[in-house]
């Protein structure tokens, strides 16, 4: 897999592809429609940042290309590729404790904050990381 070179796209799964890390310059698009709902993004090689409806869906610093990204009401499901270690955010639910899976590997779980923010840090490098966050 590569950067997503329209910034953000609907794959045939209907999950969505997006970030580009290799530019420095801002890439910005807003009202792009899905499923009824209204996406913003805005990446570049400092961050990749994802806005669903308005809030915050996820951020990654430094930005990141992020592949084929899925949620439901139990499960957060990505492919991450980028450059150093990376500091992810997401939206979820408030007060809820979620285990983190990386390559199918279970690295621990977290609560997330009375604002619903659950952060965790990767190590990113060239290979891509399939990520799974799973309320429990």
């Amino acid at each position: 897999m590569a950067v997503i070179a329209e910034a953000i796209r609907v794959e045939p799964n209907n999950s969505l592809s997006f970030g580009n890390y290799h530019v420095s310059e801002k890439i910005k698009i807003n009202e792009f429609n899905h499923d009824g709902d209204i996406y913003d993004l805005r990446t570049h090689d400092k961050i990749t940042r994802l806005q669903k409806n308005g809030s915050l869906l996820i951020e990654t610093v430094p930005g990141a290309t992020l592949h084929n990204f899925g949620m439901d009401g139990k499960l957060v499901r990505f492919e991450i590729e980028g450059r150093g270690d990376a500091q992810i955010t997401l939206e979820l639910e408030p007060n809820i404790e979620y285990k983190i899976f990386v390559d199918d590997m279970n690295i621990g779980s977290s609560t997330s904050k009375l604002s619903g923010k659950l952060i965790f840090s990767l190590s990113l490098n060239s290979n891509i990381q399939s990520v799974k966050i799973e309320k429990i």
